[in-house]
C-alpha cells in the first residue's frame, strides 16, 4: 500500500532525504576543488575528507528539524506551496544549526564546502518532491493503491467535499458514492448507492476504506445510529460538522477548561505565519520608505498647489477581524467627495452595490494620475509599519459596504488587510465588490509567503500597465 501522504510515503521520504543529505556531503567534498576560483576560497587541488561523525550528526539534525517543521506531515503539505515552504524553512533552520554544530566541533571544515553542501542538499530534497508530485499527478493515482471513500449525505457539504477530492486526484482517494435518506435525490442522482440503513451492505460491497459523514444539522440525530453501525467495521470514520457557514475561516478542536470544543473563529494564519508575514511587511516597507518619502514630498507639494483641501485623505476602514482603523491616502478627489457619493453608486442586475466607476466626476485632474499609477496608496506604508495593515491581503473595506455583506463574505477579514492583494492582480477596480470577495477568499484559503511574493511581483506589472485602476 503506497499512497501519496501515507505513512509508508512519509517513511520513504525520510529514507530518501537521509540518502540525499549524505550524498550532498560527499558531492560537496568532491566539488570543493572546482570552487577554488571563488575570490574568498582557498586553492584546493583534491577532494576534501570529512570526519565520519559529521554524517550521522547531519542526518539526525536535518531529519529531526524536517520532522519538527512538518515536512513529512502530508496533511499540512497538500499544496505544493505549503510543501516547498516547509522544505525551505526546514533547510534554512537545519543549515543554521549545522553551522553552529561545526563551530562547536569541527571548525576546520571548509566554509565553501559547507555552503555547497547546503545548496546541494536543499535543491535535492526540493527537486525530488516536485518530481514526485508531477509523477502522481500524471499517473492520477492509477499506478498506486487508492482508498475508497463513502460519503454519508448528498447535500451541499457532501457534494463540495466530493468536488475537492475529485480535483486533487493525486491524493489517492476515490469516491465510491453517497448514502442519503432523501428519496428524491436517490431517484435522479446515479451516485447515490442507498440510504443510511444500507451502510453495512454498501461498505462490504464497495470495499470502502473511509466513511465521511456530511449530514446537515437537522439530520444529526442519525449520527448515533451510524456510529453504532460503523463501530464494528474496519473503516475510518470522519465527520464534517455543518458549521462552515458560521465559521470565519476554519474550525479547529481545542481544549477549553479541559473540555474539547470546536473553535469557529480559529485564525487563518498560525503564530509562525504571522511572525513571518509581519517581518516581511516591516522589511519591505523600511527598505522602500526612503525613496517613497521623497516621492511623497513631491506629491504633497503638487496637491497643495492644486487648490484647497487636505493633502492626506483619512477614511475609516474595516480591518482584520472587523477592527476599525483610519486608512491613509493622498487626496485624489474634491474636498466634499464623500457627500457626493450618490453620484457614482449604482447596483448591478443582481442587486450588488458598485461604488466605483471609471467616470467618477469627483476625481481631480492630478487625482486621475495618482489613481492610475496607484501613487495615492503610498501613505499606507505608514499603516503597514503601524500594524493596521499588511503589504499583501484583501483590501480593507468601507464599513457601510461591509454591512451589506453576506455571512460567507466576512471570511475575507480573517487575515490582515493589505495594500495590494490577489484581486488587484486579477482585475483590480474593474471587478464589482461581490467578485472581489471571491478572489479575497482564494487568498485566505491559500496563504503562503510564496503567494505574497507572487502577488507583490505581479502588482508591479499591473501598476505599470495601469490595468483596472480608477
Amino acid at each position: 500500500m503506497f499512497r501519496r501522504f501515507s505513512i509508508n510515503f512519509a517513511l520513504f521520504s525520510i529514507g530518501l532525504d537521509a540518502i540525499l543529505i549524505a550524498y550532498s556531503l560527499v558531492a560537496a567534498s568532491h566539488m570543493r576543488p572546482l570552487l577554488s576560483f571563488l575570490p574568498f576560497a582557498n586553492d584546493v587541488r583534491k577532494p576534501m575528507q570529512l570526519p565520519f561523525l559529521i554524517f550521522p550528526i547531519f542526518l539526525v539534525l536535518w531529519i529531526g528539524i524536517f520532522t519538527l517543521m512538518s515536512v513529512y506531515d502530508g496533511r499540512k503539505n497538500l499544496r505544493v506551496t505549503d510543501e516547498m515552504t516547509s522544505v525551505t524553512m526546514g533547510s534554512l533552520l537545519a543549515g543554521v544549526c549545522s553551522a553552529g554544530m561545526l563551530y562547536l566541533t569541527y571548525r576546520d571544515v571548509s566554509r565553501v564546502l559547507f555552503l555547497a553542501f547546503i545548496l546541494i542538499a536543499y535543491l535535492s530534497v526540493a527537486a525530488w518532491r516536485l518530481a514526485a508530485r508531477t509523477l502522481f499527478k500524471l499517473a492520477k493515482g492509477r499506478a498506486f493503491s487508492k482508498r475508497r471513500v463513502l460519503i454519508v449525505g448528498a447535500g451541499l457539504v457532501g457534494r463540495e467535499f466530493k468536488e475537492k477530492i475529485t480535483a486533487h486526484s493525486y491524493l489517492g482517494l476515490s469516491i465510491a458514492g453517497f448514502l442519503d435518506d432523501d428519496e428524491a435525490k436517490g431517484g435522479i442522482q446515479a451516485d447515490i448507492l442507498g440510504t443510511l440503513d444500507d451502510v453495512r451492505v454498501v461498505i462490504g460491497r464497495e470495499k470502502i476504506d473511509d466513511v465521511v459523514i456530511a449530514l446537515p444539522q437537522r439530520a444529526h440525530e442519525r449520527l448515533n445510529y451510524l456510529v453504532a453501525e460503523l463501530h464494528e467495521l474496519a473503516v475510518k470514520v470522519l465527520v464534517i460538522p455543518d458549521y462552515y457557514n458560521q465559521a470565519l475561516h476554519k474550525a479547529v478542536i481545542e481544549e477549553f477548561a479541559g473540555i474539547p470544543m470546536l473553535d469557529l473563529r480559529a485564525p487563518a494564519l498560525n503564530y509562525y505565519q504571522r511572525i513571518i508575514k509581519r517581518a516581511f511587511d516591516l522589511t519591505i516597507s523600511i527598505l522602500v520608505l526612503p525613496l517613497s518619502l521623497i516621492l511623497m514630498g513631491v506629491i504633497a507639494i503638487i496637491i497643495r498647489l492644486q487648490g484647497p483641501g487636505p493633502i492626506l485623505f483619512r477614511q475609516q476602514r474595516v480591518g482584520e477581524n472587523g477592527r476599525l482603523f483610519d486608512i491613509l491616502k493622498f487626496r485624489s478627489m474634491i474636498p466634499d467627495a464623500e457627500e457626493k457619493r450618490y453620484l457614482v453608486e449604482q447596483f448591478d442586475e443582481e442587486g450588488n452595490l458598485i461604488h466605483k466607476t471609471a467616470a467618477d466626476p469627483r476625481i481631480t485632474q492630478f487625482g486621475w494620475f495618482l489613481r492610475r499609477t496607484s501613487l495615492d496608496e503610498l501613505p499606507q506604508l505608514f499603516n503597514v509599519i503601524r500594524g493596521d495593515m499588511s503589504l499583501i491581503g484583501p483590501r480593507p473595506e468601507l464599513p457601510y459596504l461591509v454591512k451589506q455583506y453576506e455571512p460567507w463574505q466576512r471570511t475575507r477579514f480573517a487575515v490582515p488587510q493589505g495594500i495590494t492583494g490577489w484581486w488587484q492582480v486579477n482585475g483590480r477596480s474593474d471587478k464589482p465588490m461581490h467578485l472581489n470577495t471571491e478572489d479575497d477568499l482564494y487568498y485566505v484559503h491559500n496563504y503562503s509567503l510564496f503567494l505574497d511574493l507572487q502577488i507583490l511581483i505581479k502588482t508591479l506589472g499591473v501598476v505599470l500597465r495601469g490595468k483596472g485602476a480608477f
